[in-house]
């Protein structure tokens, strides 16, 4: 008998139909001897429905006070469809129990809208899993030391899986989705696109932080961290399909580099739209300066990504850098109100209609000429690159955004992608 985590996301629990197929899956792992713990999504397009509601009602506010409220907000669509698939279980004839974070509870910090988990308790769920019963837990969401619900971010209930996953030290934690795995790129872009047996850990940190949509960075994090077996499939295949059939579908993330595994130079193309680059023009070009910008963006808890500062001409630089569209305008509130003022900068530029389009794989780190390949597919196409960060397994450039489905496609052709073996 195994511990078994299971999430399921928003288009899975779409509809009522929809949540008993996924009760009739859960409920056949747990007849199978199987101790079940499930982390549902919210029903799809909930969670911006109630996000919506609080729009309507008052502008976007960076306050704590108006993100507290929003995570409040948030975390129902969650408690609705832990009790949905709870009573859907016991229709089966299953015993079953839902839980909200807080009841459980995962702690998390009080970063409002991006939380953080800090410990989970898990007393609770062994004792009713000892009991015969299947738990069901929100995903997502947290409670602070205040005792604030919290929420972790959009796609949060990835990391609530594998973090609940890991707490209870899991024999593995499958991933049901609206895809049936990890893909050399988006297939909507690529028709040509391949499904992935194997993904190493390394090469899927970087898919998600690069931009695939599959998995949430922190629950990739979270799963290399803790060594959680891991496991990407479609919630979309017939439920009553054999477990041992179902049990080696999708994509495997494997935290072993073996010969078995596929041993492709560039395993995906990654891509996002969801940037804005940030110029700090006419810096003075003194020690300190990269530290008295991003410090700044940093201690109001925005991210950066791609960093480049240009060669200094007479004594003054550029700074760009990345960061969520998001937090445009809030970072360029910020540099504009307290950082330019300080440093005698001459002004703030920005660019919202940029992306990052990005080639990994644990083979870069063996081969040369793998950047250049990738630069003169670029220019074959006329895409003039604006921004480039590597690492031992990726390299990314940021584009304008109007060609990044032309570079995807440039790439995946570039590199094979669409004829190696599965």
């Amino acid at each position: 008998m195994a511990l078994i985590v299971h999430k399921y996301g928003g288009t899975s629990m779409g509809s009522t139909e929809r949540i008993r197929n996924v009760a009739k899956r859960v409920a056949k792992w747990a007849r199978a001897g199987h101790q079940m713990v499930v982390v549902p999504s919210a029903m799809s397009g909930e969670t911006n429905r109630l996000l919506g509601l609080a729009k309507e009602l008052a502008p976007q506010s960076h306050t704590d006070a108006y993100a507290r409220e929003l995570d409040m907000i948030a975390s129902t669509g969650e408690q609705v469809s832990v009790g949905l698939l709870s009573i859907a279980l016991q229709a089966e004839g299953m015993q079953a129990v839902s839980y909200a974070g807080w009841q459980v509870p995962i702690k998390t910090d009080s970063a409002y809208t991006k939380a953080r988990i800090e410990s989970i308790d898990d007393a609770r769920v062994r004792a009713d899993l000892a009991a015969g019963k299947v738990v069901i837990i929100t995903g997502f969401q947290g409670i602070d030391a205040l005792g604030n619900i919290t929420t972790l971010g959009r796609g949060g209930s990835d990391t609530s899986a594998v973090a609940v996953a890991a707490a209870m030290k899991a024999d593995e934690c499958l991933i049901y989705t609206d895809v049936d795995g990890v893909y050399t790129t988006d297939p909507r872009i690529v028709p040509e696109a391949r499904r992935l047996h194997t993904i190493s850990f390394e090469e899927m940190l970087e898919m998600a932080s690069l931009g695939s949509k599959v998995l949430q960075i922190r629950s990739v994090e979270f799963a290399g961290k803790y060594r959680v077996p891991l496991r990407v499939l479609s919630s979309f295949t017939p439920w009553d399909i054999a477990i041992e059939e179902e049990a080696k579908s999708g994509t495997l993330i494997t935290f072993e580099e073996d010969e078995k595994m596929e041993q492709a130079v560039v395993s995906g193309i990654a891509f996002n739209r969801d940037e804005a680059k940030i110029t700090v023009m006419g810096v003075p070009d003194k020690p300190g300066i990269a530290y008295q910008i991003l410090g700044a963006v940093a201690e109001a808890n925005i991210d950066v990504d791609v960093i480049l500062q240009n060669v200094s001409h007479e004594g003054k630089t550029d700074f760009s850098f990345t960061v969520h569209r998001n937090d445009y305008a809030r970072t360029v509130e910020l540099l504009n109100t307290k950082v330019l003022p300080e440093l005698g900068a001459e002004k703030v530029a920005g660019d919202t209609r940029i992306c990052k389009v990005s080639i990994v794989g644990i083979g870069m780190r063996s081969h040369v000429g793998v950047a250049a390949a990738m630069f003169r597919a670029l220019s074959e196409e006329g895409i003039n690159i604006q921004m480039i960060t590597t690492s031992e397994i990726k390299t990314s450039v940021v584009i304008d955004e109007k060609y990044m489905e032309l570079a995807v496609r440039a790439l995946h052709r570039a590199f094979d992608l669409d004829q190696q073996a599965s």
